[in-house]
């Protein structure tokens, strides 16, 4: 049995408007990891989950399914992802799609690369854990050189140890959530959250998990695929 992809993509963003469906050369951004998905031979289906009408057109354009919309009241500011998956995994079980792992698949980190995503599918099952993320090792370090606000109205340290490092190497490794997280279906919907108890970490490169929040983080996103493609 093939896992599943679900791509989340409402049609509200504040960083950079419309975003999902902005054009990156030619095409629309969420078209980027719908193609790549498809392409990739690992996926019994791509999903997509949106309020939008004009995602889901667009989706289903690019070869996607959009077998449910989104309710509206899934498609706020305050919506959490957990929120957003249940619905989405729930209803599809209802409707008859069949599967045991899905992989949540960001469309706005567009460099992650699908050999990762299948070792993530592999670190699943070989470990019987509920979830493995996809991350790559943070250089800034709150053990380091990540600073926040004290009780007293001081800077501290984020996280404190007996012996401060005095290098970021010698700081504990920590980690930074990116573009895709793989779930054993059915226990996350017993634990009915987004990081359940036992989830594992595959690291990845830093440069495949570029997210587009910003402007300037879509047109660097842009200059970069300009460039690969001058290079080919």
């Amino acid at each position: 049995m093939k896992p599943i992809c679900l791509i989340a993509a409402r049609g509200g963003s504040k960083g950079v408007p419309k975003k999902n469906i902005r054009l990156l050369l030619k095409k629309p951004l969420i078209a980027h990891a719908i193609e790549k998905s498809l392409d990739s031979g690992i996926f019994s289906h791509v999903i997509v989950s949106t309020e939008d009408k004009e995602i889901a057109k667009i989706s289903k354009q690019f070869g996607a399914d959009v077998p449910f919309m989104r309710p509206n009241y899934l498609a706020k500011d305050t919506t959490g992802m957990t929120e957003v998956m249940i619905h989405a995994i729930s209803k599809l079980q209802s409707i008859g799609y069949e599967f045991d792992i899905f992989v949540n698949r960001d469309c706005t980190v567009p460099f992650i690369q699908n050999s990762d995503i299948a070792a993530s599918i592999k670190l699943l099952k070989k470990t019987k854990c509920d979830a493995v993320y996809g991350v790559y090792v943070q250089h800034f370090n709150p053990y380091f050189n990540m600073m926040e606000m004290g009780k007293n109205g001081y800077l501290e340290f984020s996280k404190k140890m007996k012996i401060k490092p005095t290098r970021r190497q010698d700081a504990p490794k920590v980690f930074q959530l990116n573009g895709f997280f793989t779930y054993n279906s059915k226990r996350f919907l017993k634990f009915k959250n987004q990081y359940p108890p036992k989830g594992l970490p595959l690291e990845i490169k830093p440069e495949t998990g570029i997210m587009i929040d910003t402007e300037l983080e879509f047109k660097t996103v842009e200059m970069i695929m300009k460039q690969k493609m001058f290079k080919k």
